[in-house]
């Protein structure tokens, strides 16, 4: 089945606040379906609080975390927290969660935090989606965002998923994404996202420090991490992207949004 095209942007709250809520405002006014928060602590305001926020600002927005480290909070905590937000915003908020990025055993040991292995890690995320799930009980249900790399992570993602992002590398050649998108399967119906943090040759502020992501290398390699400036040709290649892959959930960050724009309009729920 062919999923309808949505975008979503990750909009950390790097200015003033009535800045920020203005551009969320602006976000949802473009026809962006989802206001995504990353997870990095003491760098921003917490997610959920935020999210909260933003939906408030935005009625008509979804709002999510892309994506949570599951080893900074208990499975119950965040269990409770995700339930909390989607009673919040009338049921608009979707939980991504993930075993956390690189040199998560390093942030936990400065938080004075348990550094558990990686098949640990995929339990507490499978601890706290189940947990979601009899908070949410039969009447409600929390979408899960999972990003994934791995073979185990990719068969949690298979069972209790409902969105997928891969885990991608600078380094990732169009032929091994492809492999990762042709090669995750799921008796399921489940949505493949993917993150775009590059537009042209620029780079999405909240992924400004990763100093291994050089836009002209992307582009010359024909990663999956880039779109075109141009929207003609970014309309082209994220039909390209779907129509090949299966990718029909496209996120990128709030810096974008407003060349990115005639591309949502074109695109979106078609």
């Amino acid at each position: 089945m062919t999923r309808p095209f949505r975008f979503g942007v990750v909009a950390p709250v790097l200015t003033d606040l009535p800045t920020w809520r203005e551009r969320v405002r602006h976000i949802a006014d473009l026809g962006y379906s989802t206001l995504l928060m990353p997870d990095v602590p003491l760098w921003q305001p917490a997610p959920a609080p935020t999210l909260a926020l933003a939906a408030a600002v935005a009625p008509d927005l979804r709002v999510g975390t892309w994506v949570y480290a599951a080893p900074f909070r208990p499975a119950w905590n965040l269990a409770w927290e995700a339930h909390s937000l989607t009673t919040l915003t009338e049921g608009r908020f979707e939980l991504g969660l993930g075993t956390g990025r690189p040199g998560i055993e390093d942030e936990l040991r400065e938080r004075g935090m348990p550094v558990t292995s990686p098949g640990q890690r995929l339990s507490e995320v499978r601890e706290a989606v189940s947990q979601l799930r009899e908070l949410d009980g039969p009447e409600v249900h929390t979408p899960v965002v999972m990003a994934v790399r791995g073979p185990k992570a990719q068969a949690l993602a298979s069972e209790v998923a409902d969105t997928v992002t891969f885990v991608l590398r600078p380094t990732d050649t169009r032929d091994e994404v492809a492999d990762l998108a042709r090669g995750f399967t799921s008796t399921r119906d489940v949505e493949l996202a993917l993150h775009v943090p590059v537009v042209g040759d620029g780079i999405a502020a909240f992924m400004a420090s990763a100093r291994e992501i050089d836009p002209a290398a992307l582009h010359d390699a024909d990663s999956m991490l880039v779109l075109p400036d141009d929207p003609a040709a970014a309309v082209e290649e994220v039909q390209r992207r779907r129509e090949e892959l299966g990718f029909s959930y496209v996120v990128i960050g709030a810096d974008f949004a407003e060349v990115m724009a005639p591309v949502v309009a074109a695109l979106a729920g078609r």
